[in-house]
């Protein structure tokens, strides 16, 4: 009996540790060619893709017309080709797991669905039931209910019956408008500001790996 019938996976620093190994040196990589007024931190960089969020962290934060946005967003599609960012240690455990059990696994990210097929293969992940990646048009992209509402439609699945697992905010605003539990992946970072919003908020926040996995299907 699975506590949850589907997992719905943020990508990036939930199921792969890539804002610090590869989102990040590709933001520094761009910003010193083409904008390089503009200097963010790695703290500065997580605290901002947290709240406001990744468009207005290119365009009010870092002062991009919606034009040049595009054009990072060409040449980070093209760097992460030749980046593959490791998956935590645990999380093939816990979608083996899962899938073991008959559940279902979906992913909700702000990375292009082709990209997280990719990583999932490199890091021998089972592949997800259903994506929802950047690809999709803005109004169906995290917060948006949409990914949540499509998994439920698809999978005959009640709010309870999935739990939304993601490190930032926008994962956190879709499953509270849907409905759905919502579990904090706080192995990212150590950020205060981030940590302490989502221990206040979001019912459920796990540190580690591990402790989601002892979470989901008790001490295996």
């Amino acid at each position: 009996m699975l506590k949850y019938p589907c997992l719905v996976l943020d990508h990036d620093d939930t199921t792969v540790n890539s804002t610090a190994t590869v989102h990040y040196p590709c933001f520094v990589e761009y910003m010193e060619k083409y904008f390089p007024d503009v200097h963010l931190t790695l703290e500065e960089y997580f605290r901002y893709n947290f709240d406001p969020g990744v468009v207005e962290l290119f365009t009010k934060i870092c002062g991009m017309t919606w034009e040049q946005m595009l054009e990072e967003e060409e040449y980070w599609k093209e760097y992460v080709k030749h980046h593959v960012p490791k998956a935590y240690p645990g999380i093939r455990e816990i979608l083996l797991e899962q899938k073991k059990r008959g559940g279902k696994i979906c992913v909700v990210s702000h990375s292009f669905t082709e990209n997280i097929l990719r990583d999932y293969r490199e890091n021998d992940l089972p592949e997800p039931d259903l994506i929802f990646g950047w690809e999709s048009p803005p109004e169906q992209r995290k917060p948006a209910v949409y990914p949540l509402e499509q998994t439920m439609k698809t999978f005959g699945m009640k709010p309870e019956e999935l739990l939304m697992v993601d490190d930032l905010k926008p994962g956190y605003d879709m499953a509270k408008a849907a409905g759905v539990p919502f579990a904090a992946a706080g192995w990212a970072n150590d950020i205060p500001q981030i940590e302490t919003f989502m221990r206040e908020n979001c019912g459920l926040y796990f540190k580690t790996v591990q402790e989601l996995k002892a979470y989901l299907f008790g001490q295996l």
